[in-house]
């Protein structure tokens, strides 16, 4: 496939076993979608997608052989890939290096695609300026027995109080049972800044609406809540990428959408069939995003207010190292209870 590329040359992408059916059963009809489907995707929503994910990394989930087939996530790109492939050296929280894709172009796009690749995992910041974390990440996270209805509500809440900080938040839909609410950060801030500015934001939501929603991290202490999951902004985590297409059998998109839309958006039916029609008509819902960058200094005030009240840091994801203010990072029903 031939993509035009920024500097006005372009590249042809090769698209090899085009016929290979990445996706068993979409739409109403319950039909195949092929690889060149998924590349045809990307193709119709190139300029959205690459607002969203030009000069970031990804982290690359792949299927070689479609949804119900096995799958792995590919961090590091080989030296045998092409030349042309932009990339940049990431760091866990460890500091173990990769060598991962860094996305140009759509070039870049339609060669992940060809690898099989459905989910684009990004980081949150630009490879030109790995130190700021230029976007906080909202994952409104259902628990079991929650509804999507639920989780609309939780949203209305999270844009309310957004507001009341100076803050505007972009929602998509997850392609599954959540949303994303993703803010445009100011330049200066690390992921540090960031996570601890959602620890802030699902405590208020929380103690404001404590029957729908919970900043809980241990699943146990959730119940039926929506959980404003804030670890997602933790240095050197991804999340899947707006426009990308989900592993699964109905090729659902993670779809952006306005907020007037918050109350009739379905996330089963946005597909790879239906989200370039929707995207041609209505236009790109998060196309101002980097017109609307916010500060969050106020949140970042309220979490160092709350741990200079004693209230210590939220428990961090098993595979980082022990943080400081951080609260005993232990199961509360394994937890010693006091004599």
């Amino acid at each position: 496939m031939r993509v035009d590329l920024p500097d006005g040359a372009h590249r042809t992408v090769a698209i090899t076993n085009p016929d290979k059916v990445m996706f068993p059963s979409v739409g109403a009809d319950k039909e195949e979608r092929t690889k060149l489907d998924l590349a045809r995707y990307y193709v119709a929503v190139d300029e959205a997608i690459m607002r969203t994910l030009d000069d970031r990394a990804v982290l690359l989930e792949r299927y070689p052989n479609g949804v119900r087939g096995k799958s792995f996530f590919q961090k590091r790109i080989p030296d045998s890939a092409p030349d042309w492939l932009t990339t940049t050296t990431v760091e866990t929280i460890n500091g173990t290096p990769s060598r991962a894709l860094v996305i140009s172009d759509l070039a870049h796009v339609l060669w992940a695609a060809n690898q099989g690749v459905l989910g684009l995992h990004v980081w949150q910041f630009r490879s030109a300026h790995p130190e700021d974390a230029d976007e906080m990440r909202i994952d409104l996270d259902p628990s079991p027995g929650v509804t999507f209805d639920m989780t609309r509500e939780a949203a209305g809440h999270t844009r309310d109080l957004l507001a009341e900080f100076g803050m505007v938040g972009f929602p998509k839909t997850t392609g599954s049972k959540g949303i994303h609410i993703y803010v445009r950060v100011e330049p200066g801030w690390d992921s540090f800044a960031v996570r601890g500015a959602v620890v802030a934001l699902g405590r208020i939501l929380a103690e404001r609406h404590a029957d729908l929603i919970t900043d809980k991290w241990w699943k146990e202490e959730r119940g039926e809540r929506v959980f404003v999951d804030f670890n997602q902004n933790a240095p050197h985590k991804n999340m899947f990428g707006a426009w990308g297409v989900r592993p699964r059998v109905g090729a659902q998109v993670s779809t952006p959408f306005r907020w007037d839309e918050l109350e009739t958006i379905d996330p089963e039916a946005c597909t790879i069939d239906t989200v370039p029609a929707r995207l041609e008509e209505y236009g790109d819902p998060w196309e101002l995003m980097d017109d609307a960058v916010c500060t969050i200094t106020p949140l970042v005030e309220r979490f160092a207010a709350d741990l200079a009240d004693g209230i210590p840091d939220a428990p961090w994801p098993p595979v980082y190292p022990k943080m400081p203010n951080e609260a005993p990072r232990v199961q509360p029903s394994r937890a010693r209870k006091p004599d």
